[in-house]
C-alpha cells in the first residue's frame, strides 16, 4: 500500500458566530488549508472529499457534505458525509488515508464542521444527547456530563484521583489555548478558578467541561506519488487505528477506561512501528477533564490509575516530557462536534511544520491525535511523523497536478 502524507491543514476560529453559516465557516477552513500547502494546492487537484458533521440543529441533514464542498469549488468531486458523533472528522481523516492507500485517489480533502450556537440550550442538549445510548441513557435523562461524571466518580474512588487533578487539566489547557488565536476560550485560569466553579454534574464543574462551538477544519492528504509536488517537508501518516464499542456506558465492562481508544491506539502504534514513549506531543479528546485523564491511560502515556499523578507532575504541560493538547484542547480551543477531529490534525500540522507560534513544541518529529465519539462508542487514533526534508523531483516548473499535455498545450 502507498504511504499517505499530510501537506496542509487549516481551520476557522471556534466560538459563537451568528453572522456565519456552516458553508462560510467551511470555506474559511478550506482556504486556510490550501493556503498552508508549501507549494500550493488548487481545488481542481482534489480527487475526493470526506466531511464530518453531526448536523446539530437540523440544518441540511441530507447531503451536507456536498453542500459544503460545492460551495468551496470542488465541483463534481465525490463527497461522503461521515457521522460518528464527536469523532466524525477524525474518521473522515481515516477514510481519506484509506482512499490514498487503496490507490483510488491521490489528493483527498478530510474536513468537518458544526454550528451549535443558534439553538436553545435545551435543543443543544438534545443534539448532544443523540450520540449517547438512546433508550437507557438519553431518554432516562442522563446527559453527557452525567455519563462522564460517572467515569470520574469511579476513577476517583478506585485510584484516588482528586478534584484538584481534574482542575489541573483545565488550567493546563487554558494556558495553551491562551496562546492559540483560534481558541474559543482563549484565556488563562487559575487553579482556584478551576476548583471553585459551579457544579455541572458532580464531581465535574464548569471548568471541567468543554464549550459548545461553531467551527470548521480541513486537512489535505496526498499520496507518496504526488507529495513532492506539494511540499519538500513531508509529514507522513505513519499509523492509523480505530475502534468501536457499546454506545451506552452501562453496557461496558469498565467505567475507568475507553476500550475503543485502547484498541485504536494499539493499531496505530503497530502500524507506525512506535510506542507512546516515542511521541513528542499529542492532541487528545478532552470533552471533559476526566476524558483527558482516561486518554493518558488508554493511550499508554502512563499506567492505569496513574493519570492524576501524571497531570500533577507537569509532564503533559507545554515544555514537559509529553505536551498534551498544545492547541488548548476541546476544553479551551472549543468543540464544534464535526470539526474536532480534523481540528486536532490542524494542530499536528502546525507543530510538525514549526508554525505553532508561542505554543510550539521544540523540534518535534512525531505527534498523535485521539478523537472519541460519544462516551466511547467510537474512537480513532492517528500517528503523524515528520520525515527528513527532500528536494522536489518536479523540476519542470509545472504547477501542482499539471499534466504534460497541459504544459505542451
Amino acid at each position: 500500500m502507498r504511504d499517505a502524507y499530510l501537506v496542509g491543514a487549516g481551520q476557522s476560529d471556534y466560538g459563537a458566530f451568528p453572522e456565519e453559516s456552516y458553508r462560510s465557516l467551511f470555506r474559511t477552513a478550506f482556504d486556510a488549508a490550501t493556503d498552508s500547502v508549501p507549494k500550493g494546492l488548487d481545488a481542481g487537484d482534489v480527487d475526493e472529499a470526506f466531511v464530518g458533521t453531526l448536523g446539530v440543529g437540523g440544518r441540511q441533514l441530507g447531503l451536507s457534505g456536498p453542500a459544503v464542498t460545492e460551495h468551496v469549488g470542488l465541483d463534481g468531486v465525490p463527497t461522503t458525509r461521515v457521522e460518528n458523533a464527536c469523532a466524525a472528522s477524525g474518521f473522515a481523516v481515516r477514510q481519506a488515508v484509506q482512499a490514498i492507500k487503496s490507490g483510488m485517489a491521490d489528493v483527498v480533502l478530510a474536513g468537518g464542521f458544526e454550528v451549535m450556537s443558534d439553538t436553545s440550550s435545551d435543543a443543544t442538549k438534545y443534539w448532544l444527547g443523540v450520540s449517547g445510548e438512546t433508550e437507557w441513557e438519553r431518554l432516562s435523562g442522563t446527559t453527557f456530563s452525567g455519563v462522564y461524571a460517572q467515569m470520574a466518580s469511579v476513577h476517583m474512588e478506585r485510584y484516588g484521583t482528586t478534584r484538584e487533578q481534574l482542575s489541573r487539566v483545565a488550567v493546563k489547557n487554558h494556558a495553551n489555548g491562551a496562546k492559540n488565536p483560534h481558541a474559543q476560550l482563549g484565556f488563562e485560569c487559575s487553579l482556584e478558578d478551576a476548583q471553585s466553579a459551579p457544579v455541572v454534574a458532580d464531581p465535574l464543574n464548569l471548568y471541567h467541561c468543554c464549550p459548545t462551538s461553531d467551527g470548521a477544519a480541513c486537512a489535505l492528504i496526498v499520496s507518496e506519488d504526488v507529495v513532492e509536488e506539494y511540499t519538500d517537508d513531508p509529514i507522513r501518516v505513519a499509523g492509523v487505528g480505530a475502534g468501536s464499542d457499546d454506545v451506552g456506558l452501562f453496557q461496558r465492562d469498565t467505567y475507568t477506561g475507553i476500550p475503543a481508544s485502547r484498541r485504536a491506539a494499539e493499531s496505530a502504534y503497530e502500524m507506525a512501528g512506535v510506542g507512546p514513549d516515542e511521541l513528542d506531543f499529542a492532541e487528545v479528546h478532552d470533552c471533559f477533564a476526566i476524558a483527558e485523564l482516561l486518554a493518558y491511560e488508554d493511550l499508554g502515556f502512563c499506567e492505569e490509575g496513574e493519570a492524576g499523578r501524571l497531570i500533577e507532575s507537569g509532564a503533559t504541560e507545554l515544555g514537559g516530557d509529553l505536551p498534551v493538547n498544545t492547541s488548548g484542547g476541546l476544553k479551551s480551543k472549543g468543540h464544534p462536534i464535526g470539526a474536532t477531529g480534523a481540528g486536532q490534525v490542524v494542530e499536528v500540522f502546525k507543530q510538525l511544520s514549526g508554525t505553532a507560534g508561542e505554543r510550539q513544541v521544540e523540534r518535534p518529529t512525531r505527534g498523535l491525535t485521539h478523537n472519541v465519539g460519544g462516551s466511547g462508542g467510537a474512537a480513532v487514533v492517528h500517528v503523524f511523523e515528520r520525515e527528513e526534508p527532500r528536494s522536489s523531483r518536479n523540476s519542470s516548473g509545472r504547477g501542482p497536478r499539471e499534466k504534460e499535455s497541459e504544459v505542451s498545450a
